[in-house]
């Protein structure tokens, strides 16, 4: 079971976490395991079992789209962003510089 506080802080990152989604899939055709990976080189430790029900319902939600992937044995589902997800990801960009800029003002 996780403490407390690591759940609270994974309930705080879940919207950059589908922001880092986004945008990877924005820049090309992206796996599960692969974002798995990615996110951990930024400190996010997500099981399997968080990962696909956020990418299930970023496609639900329409942001995604995923197709199945054969190479050779191995039957991928690969997930890019569709253009209501280009659009919700460019609109969220601009929130979080204008967020940074807000957390980041000296003074």
């Amino acid at each position: 079971m996780k403490p407390k506080s690591e759940n609270a802080d994974q309930d705080l990152y879940g919207g950059l976490i589908r922001l880092h989604i986004l945008h990877h899939a924005a820049e090309g055709a992206v796996f599960g395991f692969w974002f798995i990976e990615e996110l951990a080189r930024h400190g996010y430790k997500l099981s399997p079992g968080t990962l696909y029900p956020l990418l299930h319902g970023l496609e639900r939600k329409g942001y995604l789209r995923s197709t199945k992937k054969r190479s050779g044995k191995i039957v991928r589902r690969m997930y890019r962003t569709t253009p209501l997800g280009q659009k919700a990801l460019a609109a969220a960009k601009e929130k979080v510089s204008e967020l940074f800029g807000e957390l980041l003002e000296t003074g």
